[in-house]
């Protein structure tokens, strides 16, 4: 795969998310119940995906900086993804199935009680993975990295805003540009995939 190519693949889940949060609804209600449901069903797959390009950054390096890229971006996938199935598909398909005109149960509530803190702990996560992985890609590729610092305002806004626009489309925007231009830095300098 041409390094332009490898860039883009990388740089896919965080556009994904960007277009999903273009329709993400701000608020979970009987009339955004069908559309909160259905976004959140490729977010089964794609958030876990931007912690895969992260990762996928560090090449098969086998030093500790490398092994904890990998396991913050994994604490982030796995936690980040928690808050998708329990916020994102449960709360909507229960609201979604009880119809309009019933007041949203505590039952629901209770899915964001617990699905708020595991998104917490996967987009501290998702901080954690770009701080160590900006500053080691400086430190290894020098100014070829600099676009890579686009990951921590990225993070961040996810970390703020979730996905939600305009803030969190910003954010997972900066997150694909960040990614693909550590891969592109990578690439150039001949190690961005050993």
């Amino acid at each position: 795969m041409g390094r332009r190519a490898y860039a883009a693949t990388l740089a896919a889940p965080g556009l994904l998310l960007a277009v999903v949060g273009l329709f993400h609804p701000h608020h979970l209600s009987p009339a955004t119940a069908d559309r909160w449901f259905a976004l959140h069903l490729p977010g089964l797959v794609v958030f876990p995906l931007v912690g895969v390009a992260l990762a996928a950054l560090v090449g098969r390096r086998t030093d500790p900086v490398a092994w904890l890229v990998r396991l913050a971006a994994y604490t982030y996938a796995t936690f980040y993804t928690a808050l998708d199935v329990v916020s994102g598909v449960a709360a909507g398909w229960v609201t979604r199935e009880l119809g309009p005109g019933v007041p949203r149960p505590d039952e629901v509530r209770l899915l964001f009680r617990i699905g708020t803190p595991l998104g917490e702990v996967g987009s501290w996560a998702l901080l954690v993975t770009v701080v160590v992985l900006v500053l080691d890609q400086v430190r290894r590729h020098g100014v070829r990295a600099a676009g890579g610092v686009l990951l921590l305002p990225g993070a961040w806004l996810v970390h703020t805003e979730h996905i939600f626009a305009p803030g969190g489309v910003v954010g997972t925007v900066l997150l694909a540009a960040g990614t693909a231009a550590l891969a592109l830095a990578g690439t150039r300098s001949g190690a961005g995939r050993s």
